[in-house]
């Protein structure tokens, strides 16, 4: 599609439309995008109006209303699934160094990797956490908005062309074997061994509408925020900080900050460089008590 057409302005019936198909989306299917930034969501709708064939938002409304295989589809616009395996490598090592000593005093782990994609930030922290002798003890939670990315997490399989990629960004995380222990590799696919999650529970959870549902140590949710409005944005960080035991670990994308939400003073920065904050247990109870 033409760069230019991506680009253009929106009219002023067009952001009508574009309210209207996302509180239809709500209605119908249970799905919040309202919090979603609208410069994001015009742009990756404009693409679906290509690829359905529509000549409005409107039109494009009416097909997924009446048609559940439509919206699946349109699922792949509206959510993003773009990452890779230890993604920001310093991240992972700063996990490694700074964060793993303070999580092996606690005789049980839980870990949630909010809006999961495809399961690559999973495979990451699974991996690290067997290397640093945590796995037997730890329950990863990955949740994500679509039910199609979750079932791909789920399946583990990758294209050999990212391998490469994944096993030097593994090396500089500091990992301590190779990555191909972890995969077997067979007609252009790395599949992943089916024992990295056998503690792991895959499920469907909407930061825009769901609620907390378990105490964990860490949250791993980097590159979701940015996608969000900034009151979407203040829910999120409210669920991350309810969800973490006194003491736990917030990881955020390189492009993510806390600096501005409402929920600011309810973390303490941990690792600032790597976007790593731990939760502040007077702060948030303070909040909580004054609201």
């Amino acid at each position: 599609m033409d760069a230019a057409l991506i680009e253009r302005a929106v009219e002023p019936h067009e952001e009508i439309e574009l309210d209207l198909l996302l509180e239809a989306i709500w209605r119908h299917y249970h799905y919040d995008f309202r919090g979603y930034s609208r410069s994001s969501l015009q742009r990756r709708l404009l693409r679906a109006q290509h690829r359905f064939d529509c000549a409005s938002l409107s039109e494009l409304q009416h097909r997924i209303l009446r048609d559940r295989k439509a919206f699946a589809e349109l699922m792949g616009f509206l959510t993003i699934q773009v990452s890779e395996m230890f993604r920001d490598p310093a991240y992972f090592r700063a996990l490694r160094e700074k964060v793993i000593p303070h999580l092996r005093t606690y005789p049980s782990l839980k870990v949630w990797i909010a809006g999961c994609a495809n399961g690559e930030e999973f495979y990451s922290l699974a991996i690290l956490f067997r290397e640093e002798g945590l796995e037997d003890r730890t329950i990863f939670y990955c949740t994500d908005i679509s039910p199609a990315a979750l079932q791909r997490a789920e399946a583990g399989i990758y294209s050999l062309d990212h391998i490469a990629h994944f096993t030097e960004n593994h090396r500089r995380s500091g990992g301590r074997s190779s990555l191909s222990d972890y995969y077997t590799a067979g007609y252009g696919a790395a599949v992943f061994d089916k024992s990295l999650r056998r503690r792991t529970v895959f499920a469907e959870h909407n930061l825009a509408s769901d609620e907390v549902f378990s105490e964990v140590q860490l949250v791993s949710s980097r590159n979701v925020l940015i996608y969000f409005d900034r009151d979407l944005q203040d829910r999120a960080l409210g669920l991350f900080g309810r969800s973490l035991v006194r003491g736990g670990f917030l990881g955020l994308g390189a492009k993510e900050t806390l600096r501005f939400s409402g929920h600011s003073d309810g973390f303490a920065d941990f690792d600032i460089a790597e976007k790593i904050f731990r939760r502040n247990h007077r702060a948030l109870m303070e909040a909580s008590r004054a609201a």
